[in-house]
């Protein structure tokens, strides 16, 4: 029986001795602790030991049961450390490699769609004007003449921060505060960030971006109106687009409209014959209603102006050819890479 037991330990130290890695060491663990493991069935039952040998064999298999649990422990531990040295070595900087090409910057599309506004419009006369994110309700809405009933106020529709202040819904009260403090003539885009509670899908978000355009002077007709939508069109999308100017109704404009734009399958369409395309709505505009000018003290006698408001999310789709709005704020590599 001594000499089996001995057996058994040369025959686990080798099992040990065998495992390369620790996965090979845990299928030796099975293999020597489990339910049929070689010193679960290997080492005696003391009831079968004759009683005078009892102290000798129960002293050897007690030695060989620990010898075992020890030099596994001891292998674990090199296996452990080997494998640390492997990663260690793989994380090494080996200066003999060729470098990593560094990648370059990419703007995002919207931010492209935004400086393509400001230099079209800059180049028709226009600044540039900014006003805050979180806005009084005066500047957002009464000042705009949108009554009071308006479904715009209703909270279902608008962020509010307090009765009295709310989250943007387009940033026309950029050109309330720029009225108040300028005097005609005014020719001012706003480009910014605005909320609303739409629900989130292909074409809507609750945060989205705009950019409003006011010009007030004497003598501004719905021809400049037309004529500045028009030439702006041409710059952004090239010569040859289409649009059109349908009635509409806005609280802040009389008359209104809605600019929209000929296209097709493959985008912008130049065709107007192509049976596939069809209007897009872009956006709206409209002489400024006369209530407006006197809100911020102007003679509506004496000047007009236009206003136009159009979603720069929806140029950019348009221009790139993005179906889904969601991705410009996902921060996927690989879309924003395109640009």
């Amino acid at each position: 029986m001594e000499a089996r037991l001995l057996e058994l330990e040369a025959e686990a130290q080798g099992v040990l001795a065998s495992a390369g890695d620790l996965r090979a060491l845990d299928e030796a663990r099975v293999r020597l602790f489990g339910k049929q493991g070689l010193l679960t069935l290997g080492l005696p039952s003391m009831k079968d030991v004759p009683a005078d040998q009892r102290p000798v064999i129960g002293k050897l298999a007690n030695r060989v049961k620990q010898g075992v649990e020890a030099a596994f422990e001891a292998r674990r531990a090199e296996l452990v450390e080997a494998q640390r040295q492997r990663e260690a070595a793989a994380r090494r900087w080996d200066p003999t490699l060729p470098g990593r090409l560094a990648l370059p910057g990419r703007r995002h599309p919207l931010e492209l769609i935004r400086e393509d506004l400001i230099d079209i419009f800059t180049g028709f006369g226009f600044t540039v004007a900014e006003g805050p994110e979180v806005e009084l309700s005066y500047y957002n809405f009464t000042a705009l003449a949108i009554p009071e009933e308006h479904p715009a106020r209703d909270s279902r529709d608008s962020f509010y921060v307090s009765d009295d202040v709310v989250l943007r819904t387009e940033t026309s009260a950029v050109q309330i505060r720029t009225m108040e403090t300028h005097e005609p003539p005014v020719r001012i885009i706003a480009p910014g960030r605005v909320y609303r509670r739409d629900a989130v899908d292909a074409t809507h978000c609750h945060t989205f971006h705009q950019c409003e355009g006011l010009l007030v002077d004497e003598g501004i007709s719905f021809a400049d109106l037309k004529g500045i939508l028009y030439a702006a069109a041409q710059e952004l999308y090239g010569e040859g687009v289409i649009v059109r100017f349908t009635p509409d109704y806005f609280p802040f404009t009389e008359p209104s409209a809605q600019m929209a734009i000929w296209y097709g399958k493959q985008g912008i369409c130049r065709n107007p014959d192509d049976p596939e395309a069809r209007w897009l709505e872009v956006l709206g505009c409209g002489m400024v209603d006369p209530q407006v000018l006197a809100n911020v003290g102007y003679d509506s006698e004496r000047y007009t102006g236009f206003a136009f408001g159009v979603g720069m999310d929806r140029l950019a789709m348009l221009k790139y050819g993005i179906d889904d709005i969601r991705l410009f704020f996902e921060n996927d590599l690989r879309f924003l890479a395109q640009f």
